[in-house]
């Protein structure tokens, strides 16, 4: 990871841990996070992305680790940090019996804004996030896209410097997800920096930077092409005449992370570099499988598999 000076950074985490009794949800991870970027958290469930993002935000108390956010010592100033940041969950948490406007109306009086600059605040809101001709429908009566909308409009009504953004496309069609992500990097390009956790793969190829979670441990951290780059030379293509033999005998392989089955072609995923298409060939002809191997670009899902997959390998050898 390229080092940042401490002006650039808006969260800087240093052996960040939680324990729930005997389950280490979060272990020992360090995070930096740059001004102004979208920073995402790619994990399985259960990887421990929602428990950082809550100890990030102050609304949960590590630990072990030392937390720094927005210049502001966690958990010790989480309350000053609160008025400074927004949050938004995958769950629609606004009220379903309020119109669009008095959701935005009731969440400016929260913030304690003042009612004229309040007023002004959501009618700029109101435009930026289509709601012009839906200001009096009830919440509850809109789309899942319409609800994102209006969810992510109301984490930022008072103009936070960091927002986190917990899983917030999970329940929404391509298009909208689409939608939503132009918006964060509009507010990205005005100073905003956002923490969003995602288990999509097209969406994690969007962030700035990112960071791979696994079994609360960090496993990968960089731009989406730095983490790319460092896996060259080990994904593979085989189009075989029998995909299934060639993939049983693919993963019965020593040194084989993975091979994927896509279509007619395997995607083949392997420990390490050097002559992994001239290794994979040499144990398909032992098969019996006729096949054609060729070098493929790795893309953000070999590296997930190579970050998590491989990890575990690693570990069950040692």
């Amino acid at each position: 990871m390229n080092a940042q000076s401490a002006d650039d950074l808006v969260i800087r985490a240093r052996g960040l841990t939680k324990r729930f009794k005997d389950l280490v949800a979060v272990d020992h991870v360090d995070l930096s996070v740059p001004k102004a970027n979208v920073y995402g958290f790619l994990g399985p469930n259960g990887s421990g992305k929602t428990t950082t993002i809550r100890m990030l935000c102050g609304l949960m108390t590590p630990t072990e680790g030392d937390i720094e956010v927005l210049g502001l010592q966690l958990p010790k100033q989480a309350e000053a940090l609160r008025r400074r940041i927004g949050y938004m969950t995958q769950k629609f948490s606004l009220f379903d019996d309020l119109s669009v406007r008095e959701n935005l109306e009731f969440l400016a009086a929260v913030q304690d804004i003042p009612r004229a600059k309040a007023r002004q605040r959501i009618d700029e809101l109101v435009e930026l996030y289509h709601f012009q001709d839906r200001q009096k429908q009830l919440a509850g009566t809109m789309s899942g896209g319409q609800k994102q909308r209006l969810a992510l409009a109301g984490a930022v009504i008072h103009k936070p410097e960091l927002l986190f953004l917990d899983e917030p496309t999970s329940a929404v069609d391509p298009e909208s997800r689409r939608d939503f992500w132009e918006k964060l990097f509009e507010l990205a390009d005005a100073g905003t920096t956002i923490l969003v956790s995602t288990h999509y793969m097209d969406e994690a190829e969007r962030c700035h930077r990112l960071a791979i979670l696994d079994r609360g441990v960090l496993v990968a951290d960089g731009s989406p092409a730095e983490l790319t780059s460092a896996i060259a030379g080990r994904t593979l293509a085989v189009l075989a005449d029998h995909p299934r033999r060639a993939q049983r005998a693919l993963i019965a392989t020593p040194g084989v992370i993975s091979a994927a089955q896509i279509g007619n072609t395997l995607r083949v995923l392997t420990g390490e570099n050097g002559d992994a298409a001239g290794r994979v060939a040499e144990v398909l002809r032992g098969a019996g499988v006729v096949a054609t191997v060729e070098p493929s670009e790795p893309n953000l899902e070999d590296v997930f598999v190579a970050a998590t997959r491989g990890s575990a390998k690693t570990k069950e050898a040692a």
